[in-house]
């Protein structure tokens, strides 16, 4: 985006890319067919330890501002849900819309090229880029190579190791939009559960987020999951509410009025997944006859399934973790052009910044809108 910006200014553009293929990450996005943006993004939306810096791009360039291009190139989508707008076809569609734009504007695409050293030649000179495929001069340097997310697919600090050359700070870095995992007596109720989706409310730390929890080997997953992960952190607990929209307590004193002899998990398993109804009975809560239980049991049942909490002790880590939250700081970006302050025309777009969005096609907007941005200035 920010080299097709800048080409259509009338700028010589060059893009150099380690990887073998263009938009390795878009490829694999959104199961192969690319959750491009979200129809409901907005700066309220993102994380960051400087929330007013990513208003300004997000505002300049919206998501129907790329769902234009997107239908400007014919390419078929649909909405999923929760305004996350997917391919019909391949996620393929994308990089070639941006590589025909590119093309278009100008711009040059080096692949297989890995950036060996940056260094300054004045402010006339600009800098000097040194690759494996030779020495490069530009008069302006955008750095647009995200975080440490998914290493097998090239991910690497390279951004952050570029900024604090030039003096500006990172930002304390983590997996995020990331599954969670558990140990000891947590770790093997989930186990024992593996594959089993359960629709829920996860919160944690005042973010709430109404999606699927998904239990794995190695503890819990699921949109849900990954969503509530950016604002949790080692040793709290994840707070669940099993039931959403329904008032357990009342629905339990029916069932014990006209099923008295049925036991809890019997109950249970009309309501969620009996796999996770016996788990929940044999683990959490009593397993008797709805009759034996007491006014209290029952409340205490009630509370549970609308509060079940769960310790987690980590992540699985940057191998499957979606985004990477923290980054170059950017106080020390300017928030109208993405330029280091300290370094003109040096800049910092996309993932690479501090500036995190929920799963859904928001961190795709967020590249997007700061590409197009920095491509006005660069």
């Amino acid at each position: 985006m920010c080299a097709i910006e800048a080409g259509n200014r009338g700028r010589r553009v060059l893009v150099l890319d380690h990887a073998n293929k263009a938009g390795k990450k878009i490829l694999i996005s959104g199961g192969g067919r690319c959750n491009f943006t979200n129809l409901y993004a907005t700066p309220d939306d993102f994380q960051s330890q400087n929330k007013p810096f990513c208003v300004s791009a997000l505002s300049r360039y919206i998501p129907q501002d790329f769902i234009s291009l997107v239908e400007k190139h014919r390419i078929p989508y649909h909405e999923k849900k929760l305004g996350q707008l997917f391919c019909d076809g391949s996620a393929q569609e994308i990089v070639r819309m941006l590589l025909d734009e590119a093309a278009a504007a100008g711009v040059t695409v080096r692949l297989s090229c890995q950036v060996t050293g940056i260094r300054r030649e004045g402010e006339v000179l600009g800098f000097l880029v040194e690759t494996d495929l030779g020495a490069v001069a530009a008069g302006s340097l955008a750095v647009a190579t995200g975080g440490l997310s998914i290493p097998k697919m090239g991910a690497t600090g390279f951004a952050y190791t570029v900024a604090r050359q030039f003096g500006l700070d990172v930002t304390p870095t983590r997996p995020a939009l990331v599954p969670l995992t558990a140990s000891g007596r947590n770790l093997e109720f989930c186990r024992n559960l593996a594959g089993v989706s359960i629709p829920c409310i996860a919160r944690c730390n005042g973010a709430s987020f109404t999606e699927n929890l998904l239990f794995t080997h190695k503890g819990i997953s699921g949109p849900a999951v990954l969503q509530v992960s950016s604002h949790w952190r080692e040793g709290q607990q994840l707070h669940i509410d099993l039931l959403p929209g329904l008032d357990p307590l009342t629905h339990l004193q029916a069932q014990q009025a006209a099923r008295p002899k049925a036991e809890l998990r019997t109950i249970l398993s009309a309501l969620l997944p009996r796999s996770f109804s016996e788990a929940m009975c044999g683990t959490y809560l009593p397993n008797r006859a709805m009759g034996q239980l007491s006014h209290q049991e029952l409340a205490a049942v009630g509370h549970t399934l609308k509060d079940w909490t769960i310790s987690c002790d980590g992540t699985e880590g940057y191998r499957t973790a979606e985004v990477t939250l923290g980054g170059v700081d950017s106080t020390g970006l300017s928030s109208k052009t993405l330029e280091a302050i300290k370094a003109p025309g040096l800049f910092f777009i996309g993932e690479a910044v501090d500036v995190t969005g929920p799963l859904g096609g928001y961190n795709f907007q967020w590249a997007w809108a700061s590409g197009y941005c920095a491509g006005q200035y660069v």
